[in-house]
């Protein structure tokens, strides 16, 4: 299980949502659950919740994504390079055929976009 964190579940497991929690813990103690932080969704997460950055890239279960020259030029095209980073994150890859499930607190925001998506709303 592959999921990409946008900037609004990170700044809700920073802030104790129980199912963000759930998915963190997840992605540390079971086999095949990956978590993954996107780098420009961790910068709008720090800036809504100070800290949140550096709490969740101290978390082993979670793999910070760099922003690499395919989604800089992913983001670009974007209206904010959060929501754009974590959609490019979210793609098909020879690692990930099925691409990744956003996990988020704001699923409106993916309405009509090509992702799907785990709501965390509590």
């Amino acid at each position: 299980m592959h999921i990409v964190l946008d900037d609004s579940a990170m700044a809700a497991a920073g802030r104790g949502n129980v199912l963000a929690s759930r998915l963190i813990h997840r992605a540390h103690a079971q086999a095949g659950w990956y978590l993954y932080a996107p780098a420009c969704a961790l910068v709008e997460a720090d800036r809504a919740r100070p800290g949140t950055a550096e709490h969740l890239a101290a978390l082993p279960g979670i793999t910070v994504l760099e922003l690499d020259l395919p989604a800089a030029l992913a983001v670009a095209g974007q209206d904010t390079w959060a929501a754009a980073h974590v959609q490019y994150a979210a793609q098909p890859t020879l690692d990930r055929p099925d691409g990744a499930i956003i996990a988020t607190t704001a699923p409106g925001r993916w309405i009509g976009e090509p992702v799907r998506v785990l709501d965390l709303t509590p």
